[in-house]
């Protein structure tokens, strides 16, 4: 079925939309591009021949292959071109007033066979839907930045949706060498309604001085291997598209987690929206800043708590002094209770920090209200000498990784739970759709339920955060001693 699409019309030819004419095209089909006026076009044009210049530089293209990609496209400024499209898709702003008067206007000038797409990345495919003529025709194919890159689409139906249009839809992607994964019209639909909380909750820790901002970035890349930290990510994508998801998903849910952090309104407002603008939560110009490399001072140091890893041994073999609480210079606490309540109990609370490992390059320092700074300033530098990148942050439930980690790994629960989507799929959008180096559900697998379970338990009695609590999926699988959510998808 997927063969019956041959001609495609893209409206809207910035990055995304050149971006996707150039996937249609690599796959063979003749596509009409079309923007508002002949600047833009002249724009569009040239993302396509910037894109397709740099696979060519790269080896990837060869000069005749490029000529043909360029050949197949057709570039206009009028959308009576796209009469005889067999699919036509639209990525142009994501504001409703706009998409809605947009397809209003392709119902008219349209076959009545011809398939309408959306590649709204969180507005209703419903709404866009209902203001045609052709209902069932409509559908949302969300491709992800960039598009001749970036693998995965996600395939939107609605409840008006003709039945089977959703696997023709798909088909065509996986001609198209991409992997669609086919959900219901929920905001954000998989990924960005993952991704966006966890892209949210980040700026609010900042802003409530968990942590710093490179100091976070460099927690979520080094120590769980995310391609990007969260503030780098959000100056990609654009603060103020984040800005507009966060509101979509709001207005969905209710969710206090998906209302926009204040400090993402702020910088929007200030028209400081990432790289589109040349500064956001970033500048480009600016090196990340890690705190500044010390010596270390102290000479002996104490380990509290349980010591899976070998800290101490690894302190000792780098020649530092293991010795007892009353006599040590610096006192680290391997622990997930709150640290300030072992420091309460020391002759010197001043000297303790909290301690998190991270994978084997990132290690949380935890400063209580006791902590001193010579104290904070000298953990950092042991930790350097170890080998580990210090992420100081403040004594709060989870630190920082885990704080940011588990609440996503819970909606991705929670999502499963609802019947949106399969545990496979999940895991594809995100590893597809984000690089992730795994989905949730494998993360859930690697970290062990019963370890999220309490983690996001000792989140909720931090924070009183409603969303944080357990789903209850993920509170009865550990009862029942079930080790992985993927055995019960098999």
């Amino acid at each position: 079925m997927a063969g019956t699409f041959e001609t495609v019309g893209v409206v809207g030819l910035g990055t995304m939309g050149a971006g996707i004419a150039e996937v249609f095209a690599r796959a063979g089909l003749a596509v009409t591009g079309v923007e508002a006026d002949p600047a833009a076009l002249e724009r569009g044009r040239g993302h396509l021949e910037g894109s397709t210049g740099r696979a060519l530089a790269r080896g990837r293209l060869t000069e005749a292959e490029r000529a043909e990609i360029i050949g197949r496209v057709t570039f206009t400024t009028s959308l009576e071109d796209l009469g005889d499209a067999d699919l036509v898709i639209e990525a142009i702003p994501e504001v409703m007033d706009y998409k809605r008067a947009l397809f209003t206007d392709l119902d008219r000038v349209c076959k009545p066979s011809a398939v309408l797409a959306t590649n709204t990345s969180s507005l209703s495919v419903t709404a866009i839907a209902a203001t045609t003529t052709r209902p069932g025709r409509v559908i949302g194919m969300h491709f992800f930045n960039p598009a001749p890159v970036m693998k995965l689409v996600e395939v939107v139906r609605t409840v008006t949706t003709d039945e089977g249009l959703a696997d023709e839809v798909a088909g065509l992607a996986r001609r198209l060498g991409k992997t669609p994964v086919t959900v219901g019209d929920r905001a954000g639909f998989v990924v960005n309604r993952l991704l966006l909380p966890y892209l949210n909750h980040a700026a609010a820790l900042l802003e409530n001085g968990l942590a710093g901002r490179d100091d976070i970035d460099a927690a979520m890349k080094l120590g769980v291997g995310l391609p990007m930290g969260p503030f780098a990510l959000l100056d990609l994508i654009g603060l103020d598209t984040s800005y507009e998801i966060c509101e979509v998903l709001f207005r969905e849910t209710r969710d206090r987690r998906h209302a926009p952090a204040p400090v993402l309104r702020e910088l929007v407002t200030a028209g400081l929206l990432g790289r589109k603008s040349g500064q956001g939560f970033h500048c480009p110009e600016e090196p990340q800043s890690p705190s500044p490399h010390e010596k270390p001072s102290a000479a002996s140091i104490a380990v509290l708590g349980e010591d899976p890893g070998g800290f101490a041994a690894q302190l000792s073999g780098a020649g530092f002094k293991i010795v007892d609480v009353e006599d040590a210079e610096l006192v680290v606490a391997l622990s997930s209770t709150p640290v300030v309540e072992q420091a309460v109990r020391l002759p010197h609370p001043d000297r303790l920090v909290g301690l998190h490992l991270v994978g084997d390059q990132i290690a949380e320092v935890a400063s209580t209200a006791l902590t001193s700074p010579e104290t904070a300033r000298v953990a950092a530098g042991l930790l350097r000498i170890l080998g580990r990148t210090p992420v100081p942050c403040k004594d709060r439930a989870e630190f920082v990784v885990d704080a940011l980690l588990y609440p996503y790994l819970n909606d991705a629960v929670r999502m499963y739970e609802s019947g949106y989507a399969s545990v496979e799929d999940i895991d594809t959008a995100m590893k597809l759709g984000c690089g992730y180096p795994a989905g949730p559900f494998e993360t859930l697998d690697r970290l062990g339920l019963a370890t999220v379970r309490d983690g996001l338990r000792a989140l909720y009695a931090e924070y009183r955060e409603p969303s944080f609590a357990p789903a209850p999926l993920l509170d009865q699988l550990v009862t029942a001693g079930v080790r992985s959510i993927r055995d019960l998808s098999s």
